[in-house]
């Protein structure tokens, strides 16, 4: 069945519910839209369904900062409430407020 509406949002933090990382949602698919390749490096037993949404994070666990393409069903709202430290962050979202980051860019 296809899911008509993603449950995140641009600028809010979330938690991957299996692998221990956060990050800001920046994009959001609303069916799969990354590489053959990609999907096939999963393992079968832990392969998401394409038929949902994926987003693109601005991700950090601990140790590094980069970007992460995950499932709906992977991810969870994150429970720190606090601020992500990634360095692109201030290329596209403004000061963290209330929880989230506000989308902060100009358009030419």
């Amino acid at each position: 069945m296809l899911k008509s509406a993603a449950k995140y949002h641009i600028g809010q933090v979330v938690r991957h519910r299996k692998h221990d990382f956060r990050g800001v949602v920046f994009d959001v698919d609303a069916l799969f839209s990354n590489t053959e390749e990609w999907y096939r490096q999963i393992p079968k037993d832990s392969r998401p369904s394409r038929d949902q949404p994926f987003y693109h994070l601005l991700a950090e666990n601990g140790k590094s900062h980069y970007v992460a393409y995950v499932s709906e069903q992977n991810l969870v709202p994150d429970d720190e409430h606090g601020p992500v430290d990634h360095p692109d962050l201030v290329d596209l979202f403004g000061d963290f407020e209330d929880g989230r980051y506000p989308l902060q860019f100009h358009l030419n």
